[in-house]
């Protein structure tokens, strides 16, 4: 059974689910609200990210491993994942005006995945996201070990990916994520 809050939450993700249909042809409410409701760990992560202004949505199945991709859909970067940077070695890095935290560390306590470079423009394959605001993305080692990160954003119809210092935290950036079901 369960708790109010929980119907809630699910009920708000069916009307957002069905009010952008385009977002997950072919996919099924009641095979994605079945798995939110036997894995309270997924529906708490997912709660997390409605919690930060995520608008979380299923956008897509993965028949390879049987799994409902669960994404932030909000029209700009959540703002409650905001102001941060990239991850705990930039943020101990920094020695003035640190920021609040770091999207990797948020991440992990939220029980999501920051979306990688080609996950976000599959993304924005569904929409135009992140006109005003950028996203980090998952950047590979061999980036972040020079001591940068990369984010992305939507400008004049295009995506683009762009690299910063790691230690970089903005107003208008955040990051998105994923969960798989």
């Amino acid at each position: 059974m369960q708790t109010p809050v929980a119907q809630a939450l699910i009920q708000m993700l069916k009307a957002r689910f069905e009010k952008h249909m385009q977002r997950h042809k072919g996919v099924s409410w009641e095979q994605v609200q079945a798995r939110l409701e036997v894995n309270n760990a997924a529906l708490r992560s997912v709660g997390a990210m409605e919690l930060s202004g995520g608008e979380p949505d299923v956008i897509g199945y993965d028949g390879t491993s049987a799994q409902y991709i669960v994404c932030d859909c909000s029209p700009e970067s959540p703002i409650g994942r905001r102001s941060l940077c990239y991850d705990r070695k930039a943020l101990d890095a920094r020695k003035e005006n640190k920021p609040k935290g770091c999207a990797v560390d948020l991440a992990a306590e939220m029980g999501v995945e920051l979306l990688s470079e080609r996950q976000y423009r599959e993304l924005q394959e569904l929409g135009a996201f992140d006109t005003k605001t950028s996203s980090w993305v998952a950047t590979p080692e061999d980036v972040r070990s020079l001591g940068g990160a990369l984010f992305c954003d939507r400008r004049y119809g295009q995506v683009f990916v762009y690299h910063n210092g790691a230690e970089s935290y903005y107003a208008a950036r955040g990051f998105r994520a994923l969960i798989r079901l």
